[in-house]
């Protein structure tokens, strides 16, 4: 899925903003990383820090573009930054990474968003467990897992689950 010119523009200057800020806070200079609108699934974005990159969901973005821009853009340079300031060793949404969106993006450190996934998901693959009357909904990836062998249990009863049927929509 492709971004409007507008949307693009507004994702990269809202990174670099964010690291503009960051550089003021910290008197340091960092590394810009590489932006990708590649994801797919519930994730609204993903920092991969080893890599210095960020990837982002194109459509969770163009569903919620102010709520992408205020909270998940520093949110996701938020965990390079800590990364980079503080190196492997911390949990990622930690003390430090909190600190950096508290302190220095004056922000709530949120782990997760709200944004309904309902048309990212594709979690169209029902599977069964021991509880009566519950439907788990896996994605393709998860089903592909099942097929070659790798098994989920069920939270609630830990029974496994298996596979019922795919859905139709």
């Amino acid at each position: 899925m492709a971004l409007s010119s507008e949307l693009c523009d507004a994702l990269h200057q809202r990174v670099e903003s964010c690291y503009q800020q960051a550089e003021q806070f910290y008197l340091k200079a960092f590394p810009r990383p590489e932006i990708r609108v590649n994801l797919r699934g519930r994730a609204a974005g993903v920092a991969e820090a080893g890599r210095n990159r960020l990837r982002f969901n194109a459509l969770l973005y163009q569903e919620n573009p102010e709520a992408f821009l205020d909270q998940v853009i520093p949110h996701e340079v938020a965990h390079l930054i800590t990364w980079q300031i503080c190196g492997r060793r911390v949990r990622p949404h930690g003390r430090e990474w909190q600190q950096v969106m508290t302190q220095v993006f004056a922000l709530e450190a949120k782990r997760t968003h709200a944004f309904d996934v309902q048309r990212a998901a594709k979690e169209n693959y029902l599977y069964q467990c021991g509880c009566p009357d519950r439907i788990h909904r896996l994605t393709i990836r998860r089903h592909r897992r099942v097929e070659k062998g790798q098994g989920y249990l069920c939270l609630a009863c830990q029974s496994p689950l298996r596979f019922f049927r795919e859905s139709s929509g």
